[in-house]
């Protein structure tokens, strides 16, 4: 629920007067002195309202509730005016003002039209992000594509977290799209109406990480890579975290715990992201979303370089599925752009034959297999229903260690 209030005065003394008032009142006041000051504090996703003074230096309030009006006409607008302006506060109510107060002006006066406007604001925004999930349907459903149980887990479970308001932290091998997903997390949240920022860990400074949590307001901030963050900026971001209003996604292709023992990265910062885990399944997982992915990929490519959409055969898909595919569905994407520019020999023209397309599919069972059991060689035995010694032959014959698949 919104609490924020914009407040405009050129009068220091009256600025701090009303602002104490409305923390008084459970509010949050931004405080700013002149027009140039309080435009930098406007935008479509302001979630607050503004209580201006008329006669200001320079750009008077008018002139202010001009500007809010441009970037929504939906923004309430609430003017001050000195004794003997009621007919300037007339021409403001004409011109869309939310209300106006004549100063000096009662507390209980104040904190009334605020939060009849505030009520208002929260009441068009809602209308507005209930609009857009209408008109864009389900984020989950439209950008996460597969079919598999394994990509409708990943559906539900990121429909559950989006659903909270605490830090996530996203895990997955590269490639597997853990900004994608992030997104997806914010476009079906309560936030989706403020901003989304993504920024990359290795280089980031403790300033520029507070600006960009500044610039993201009531949104999200997607951190990518973590892992990689600076240690100075790691323990700022911790110390940031109890106050920000952004919330936090975190996004990983290593794991944290062993960074955490290896002392890379700050346990504490660990603990705090780790409320929330989203995990994305790696393609070799999920053979039959190969298809599909693949199909969407061409479409698109076509789309974009306007070409006819070539032939995709049931042996193109056959050799796509057979394939370990480390690069995950980045490394699928790239291969369906050739394929569709007719580029690449990737997906239609190398001819593989059946043993060494068995052979793939073979390893990337074994393969499976270890990791659902943590790399027990017994454990995937038994779960292949397979001799242990036909298992480590076969092991062998594919260059599988178990203890790669280890946690």
């Amino acid at each position: 629920m919104s609490d924020r209030v914009l407040l405009v005065d050129d009068d220091a003394a009256i600025r701090e007067a009303l602002g104490q008032t409305l923390e008084l009142a459970d509010l949050r006041p931004t405080v700013a002195g002149s027009y140039i000051e309080a435009k930098d504090h406007i935008s479509k996703q302001f979630d607050g309202v503004i209580v201006s003074d008329i006669r200001m230096p320079g750009k008077d309030g008018f002139a202010l509730l001009d500007y809010a009006q441009s970037v929504d006409p939906d923004l309430p607008v609430i003017l001050l005016t000195g004794e003997g302006d009621i007919p300037m506060a007339v021409r403001g109510i004409t011109q869309g003002a939310f209300g106006f107060l004549e100063k000096p002006c009662a507390a209980k006066d104040l904190i009334e039209v605020v939060e009849r406007a505030l009520k208002t604001r929260r009441l068009v925004l809602e209308n507005r992000r209930l609009s857009l999930q209408l008109e864009s349907g389900d984020a989950a459903a439209r950008i996460i594509f597969g079919q598999s149980p394994q990509i409708e887990d990943l559906r539900a479970r990121v429909r559950a977290v989006a659903a909270t308001d605490t830090e996530v932290l996203i895990t997955g091998e590269p490639g597997t799209g853990t900004s994608k997903v992030a997104e997806v997390i914010h476009l079906i949240s309560r936030r989706a109406m403020h901003p989304f920022l993504k920024i990359s860990a290795a280089s980031m400074t403790p300033d520029a990480l507070r600006a960009e949590i500044d610039a993201a307001e009531a949104g999200s901030v997607f951190i990518d890579e973590i892992a990689a963050l600076p240690a100075q900026t790691q323990f700022a971001l911790l110390e940031s975290l109890d106050r920000v209003a952004p919330r936090l996604l975190a996004g990983t292709y290593r794991n944290l715990e062993q960074e955490v023992a290896e002392g890379r990265f700050n346990p504490d910062l660990f603990y705090k992201l780790d409320i929330m885990r989203v995990r994305i399944p790696a393609l070799r997982e999920r053979p039959d979303d190969i298809p599909v992915l693949f199909r969407h990929y061409v479409e698109q490519a076509c789309d974009q370089a306007a070409l006819p959409k070539p032939e995709i055969t049931p042996e193109v898909l056959s050799r796509l599925m057979a394939q370990d595919w480390p690069g995950n569905a980045r490394s699928l994407m790239n291969v369906a752009m050739r394929f569709a520019l007719g580029l690449g020999e990737d997906a239609n023209t190398v001819e593989q034959g059946l043993a060494e397309r068995m052979a793939r599919v073979e390893r990337s069972f074994l393969i499976d297999a270890l990791r659902r059991v943590q790399g027990n060689a017994s454990g995937a035995a038994k779960a292949l229903q397979l001799p242990r010694k036909t298992f480590y032959d076969k092991l062998n014959r594919h260059g599988i260690r178990p203890e790669d698949y280890r946690d």
